[in-house]
């Protein structure tokens, strides 16, 4: 046993730290998004807010059914104690009681308060929902965002290192015709310089690659970013498309889309319900209760029986007898069961109650309630104007992209052919250093902003066709 486990350890000493033993699967832009959503701590915290919601629409639901309550007490008095039969106070005595109770009341009318407080919290849940996509929507763009910007940067990385890769062999090249003596150092010295900012660039550029790649974990609340690694997709041609349609097409879907206008509209209507239940309070209430009770005392005794008994009384009148006659009592224990039945007592009750004078309260929370509707108008309506904006800039932002990346195909091919050229007379010493470093420089530029431009038109047409209501993709 013991050597197999020092096998084991041996084993585990053979891969570096910080790895695991076996790699991690590439994320794909869809399981990057699936696995941040069910792992966002803002979203999960609106779930609950969602349920915690669900939870108050139920409530007022059950509040329109009576409640019920039951009641008990037990006591024992010393001393001095009322005798429960006779009424009267007996000394030196201890008395032990019970009293059980059961009460229950329902409100029958109190204006519709309670049918529009339903009616609120319904659309409360409903705007806690809209809250909710509108969240996840928010997570799913930015995964997005990140996930294209990785992306990017690998593309950048490649192009950096290809273009050191060829001032590398021209520094070799160069070095064997400076010790063939068909060149002078300088030039040597300059083809150095311009593979070390070659260097500069490769190393900057891995730089942004790991930033994004942290970028991405944070956002999917990743604990480490050391075995992450995404799926690179074939992304075709620029699909030009998503700016067929005009704006106010795609903001007219926009409105019938997006959780955020939704949630704005439940929210109007919630209001507009608030101010019905603050309406109720001038209603009269009507309500209805209804109890039961009974008791029981050890001192109470049952009476048992009534017997006519006759006594002489010690006098006479005209030389008679004079008798008097009276009922006599007999008493027994009277027990739990017997008390609490005959004990039992019911009562009901119709309640009516008519607000007359509330300090202007009514009044002033009807007054707030309508403040309260006006108020969720003005935001409905913003909301719109903000989605408006949002579409004619990211509509601007894609076009512009367009451009900008149709215009960088003709650079990059230009300056492709411009490099090309300026490389082969660099060949055969027709031109210097610092020429070929110049081309050099503007090739890199060229294919940069090729691949921002494209990236970013990437990024703003899946905005648009997200306010269309349709999926995030890199159609790949």
């Amino acid at each position: 046993m013991i050597r197999k486990t020092v096998y084991f350890i041996l084993f585990l000493a053979a891969f570096p730290q910080g790895q695991s033993l076996f790699a991690q699967d590439a994320w794909n832009l869809e399981k990057c998004i699936t696995y941040a959503l069910d792992h966002n701590i803002r979203i999960r915290q609106q779930e609950i807010n969602t349920r915690y919601n669900d939870n108050v629409l139920y409530q007022s639901k059950a509040d329109l059914y009576p409640d019920l309550n039951a009641g008990g007490s037990y006591g024992a008095s010393f001393g001095r104690a009322l005798d429960q039969t006779t009424y009267e106070f007996t000394q030196n005595q201890t008395v032990q009681s019970l009293n059980l109770s059961l009460n229950s009341s329902v409100t029958l009318f109190s204006g519709f308060q309670k049918v529009n407080t339903i009616r609120q919290n319904e659309m409360n849940l409903q705007a806690s929902l809209q809250d909710l996509d509108k969240l996840k929507n928010d997570v799913s763009l930015n995964i997005a965002a990140a996930y294209l910007q990785i992306l990017l940067n690998k593309e950048l990385l490649n192009v950096a290192n290809d273009q050191k890769k060829v001032t590398t062999s021209q520094v070799d090249r160069t070095r064997a015709l400076v010790d063939a003596g068909s060149v002078a150092m300088g030039t040597l010295l300059e083809m150095q310089s311009q593979e070390a900012a070659d260097e500069v660039r490769v190393v900057n550029a891995q730089n942004n690659l790991d930033i994004s790649y942290l970028t991405l974990t944070q956002l999917l609340e990743l604990d480490s970013a050391g075995n992450f690694s995404i799926v690179i997709p074939e992304i075709p041609s620029v699909d030009e498309s998503a700016l067929l349609l005009p704006v106010e097409d795609i903001y007219r879907q926009a409105l019938a889309n997006l959780p955020e206008i939704q949630s704005s509209r439940y929210q109007l209507k919630s209001s507009e319900k608030g101010l019905d239940i603050a309406k109720g309070s001038r209603s009269p209430r009507v309500g209805l209760s209804a109890s039961y009770g009974t008791g029981y005392s050890d001192i109470r005794q049952l009476v048992t029986g009534t017997t006519l008994d006759t006594t002489v009384i010690g006098y006479t009148t005209g030389g008679e007898n004079v008798f008097s006659t009276y009922n006599k009592t007999s008493m027994g224990p009277y027990p739990l069961k017997n008390q609490l039945k005959d004990n039992a007592s019911t009562s009901v009750f119709l309640n009516v109650s008519m607000p007359i004078f509330s300090n202007f309260r009514i009044n002033n929370n009807i007054s707030n309630a309508k403040l309260m509707v006006e108020n969720s108008k003005l935001d409905l309506e913003n909301q719109k104007k903000i989605l408006y904006k949002q579409i004619q800039q990211a509509y601007a932002d894609a076009n512009a992209a367009l451009k900008k990346y149709r215009s960088s195909e003709k650079a990059v091919a230009s300056m492709q052919e411009s490099f090309k050229y300026t490389k082969e007379k660099y060949e055969v010493g027709l031109v210097n250093a610092v020429d070929f470093n110049v081309a050099q420089s503007q090739y890199i530029t060229a294919q940069s902003d090729l691949l921002q431009s494209k990236y970013d038109y990437i990024f703003k047409t899946n905005i648009l066709n997200f306010y269309m209501g349709l999926p995030i993709k890199l159609d790949f």
